[in-house]
């Protein structure tokens, strides 16, 4: 399994090497061909993985001494189902640009993005040494930048493209050093940066305070990257001026590295500061849920971008991993895990067919779009269908367990967490789902029913295509795991669920901390 892990770094690697060696001409297919092999290497994984054993396929050796660096390497329940997602989203996205890229004369410089990003992704799921998982953590950064500030589009009624890049890697950077500042904390306390030994020690040697802080500076890292609400300002923005593929991955995987860290190395490593703040983070998540349904509401309501109605929607769904991970129990944190798996399923997918929508007719407007698309192009409109009431939850589909499961986990919380202050934000999480429906029905009903009712878009209207070949072969995937992780959430859970008990297996050492009640 060594072996393997090794070579999700290093074929991406092999990809950049071979662009800047092959012609122009062939950079989109050496992509897409890169992304493939790295998909299908990463589901060897699966027949020697062991959902009983804990951390595998480890390589560690001393990378450099003096700043006690090792590159040290592995994966276990918790990191397979994000990896596999992390390799199956960039394979989609390299095949769905093939297109444009080939036509692209930076379509070179646009395909290394992609594969420096996945080597990012990657990595950040398999590091099993503080150090590195920041650097990997931090190689993301300047691809996504790139993406953004030289292939995305300004946003007509707000920022530019080059703005909202500049915004997003400003925030992520102040993230980023506070979550060194506290990784410096933790190895002060515990002279040591290995995840491993951290986390079977749960932060023994370290103190309740020590802790606190490593988790409130480590947190405000995580907090930004996931988004929660209020630091999410940069997210509408970046989804709104990134390309198509660039929105898919920023939804579908970085958003993941933060409740990653939040499962990782809060509730793994510093179980005592996550305690001490979990009513805090429960409640952020929640006025996150409602916040970001509202503000979906408002989106439609004033008939703006369908791209920035899905980025406000996942500052909702995200909401619902962090409540999740502050119950501190299995549930609400295989839940939170579920959950951070079927949003990158369902809004990966929700971005592509916004995408769609740009290729079409040159704009994401909710009110330029038109009406009708059941009967102009029905496929796609069943599509888009069928990803939203996914996204709403439906029983049946990949949105439903994760929420279900962190609701659980709220009725009872971990010992010593308020009770009653977890069955408020329960209310409030339910709440949030009706606004969620109503919001995703009213997408529905304004892009897929109805008649044209826009003269002016009649011309343009009539010139509606249904489900390329590259869009089947790329969106199918994800619509039929959306729906076999709703029909079998043991795809998920077989893996997750045995990590998640020995990652929380500790916490009653902890008093007055609980594994559950």
């Amino acid at each position: 399994m060594s072996a393997i892990l090794v070579l999700l770094l290093l074929i991406p690697a092999a990809g950049l090497l071979a662009l800047y060696v092959a012609p122009t001409g062939l950079a989109a297919r050496i992509g897409a061909a890169t992304g493939v092999l790295t998909f299908l290497v990463s589901l060897l994984l699966l027949p020697v993985f062991s959902a009983g054993t804990a951390f595998q396929g480890q390589v560690n050796f001393s990378w450099i001494q003096a700043l006690d660096l090792r590159f040290h390497i592995g994966v276990d329940g918790v990191s397979l189902p994000l990896l596999l997602l992390t390799t199956l989203l960039t394979a989609l996205c390299l095949l769905y640009a093939m297109r444009t890229t080939s036509k692209d004369g930076r379509g070179r410089a646009f395909t290394a993005l992609l594969l420096t990003l996945e080597i990012g992704m990657i990595g950040t799921f398999i590091s099993l040494d503080l150090l590195l998982f920041f650097i990997f953590f931090e190689l993301v950064l300047i691809p996504m930048y790139g993406l953004i500030s030289h292939w995305g589009s300004d946003d007509p009624n707000g920022a530019t493209k080059q703005q909202s890049a500049t915004k997003f890697i400003l925030y992520t950077l102040l993230g980023s050093a506070l979550m060194l500042l506290g990784f410096l904390v933790i190895h002060a306390k515990t002279g040591t940066f290995d995840m491993v030994e951290l986390q079977s020690q749960h932060g023994f040697g370290m103190t309740a305070g020590a802790q606190g802080l490593a988790f409130v500076l480590v947190g405000l890292g995580f907090a930004i990257k996931t988004p929660m609400f209020p630091l999410h300002t940069w997210l509408p923005d970046a989804h709104t001026s990134a390309p198509t593929v660039g929105s898919v991955l920023l939804a579908g995987v970085l958003l993941k590295m933060g409740t990653y860290g939040f499962i990782r190395v809060g509730a793994g490593m510093l179980p005592k500061g996550l305690h001490t703040y979990a009513v805090a983070l429960g409640a952020f998540g929640v006025v996150g849920i409602v916040y970001g349904s509202l503000a979906c509401l408002a989106q439609i309501r004033k008939g703006g971008d369908l791209k920035r109605l899905i980025a406000y929607s996942s500052v909702g769904h995200m909401g619902f991993t962090l409540l999740g991970i502050a119950t501190m129990t299995q549930v609400g944190i295989d839940g939170a895990l579920y959950a951070s798996v079927a949003h990158g399923l369902i809004t990966g997918l929700l971005f592509f067919l916004v995408g769609g929508f740009k290729e079409r007719y040159g704009t994401t407007d909710l009110y330029t779009l038109g009406r009708g698309l059941y009967g102009r192009a029905r496929r796609y409109g069943a599509l888009v269908a069928f990803t939203a009431i996914a996204s709403l939850g439906l029983p049946g589909l990949a949105g439903f367990w994760g929420e279900l499961y962190v609701l659980i986990g709220a009725d009872k919380p971990a010992a010593g967490i308020s009770v009653t202050a977890f069955h408020i934000y329960m209310g409030i999480a339910g709440v949030g789902m009706v606004l969620t429906a109503a919001y995703l029905l009213l997408v529905i009903r304004r892009v897929c029913m109805g008649t044209v009712i826009d003269p002016a878009n009649e011309a343009t209207l009539a010139q509606d295509r249904d489900l390329s070949r590259r869009e089947l072969v790329t969106w199918m995937p994800l619509a039929g795991l959306t729906l076999l992780a709703g029909l079998w959430p043991a795809v998920v859970l077989a893996a997750a669920d045995p990590a998640v008990h020995r990652l929380i297996s500790n916490f009653h050492a902890f008093s007055p901390i609980g594994a559950g009640r």
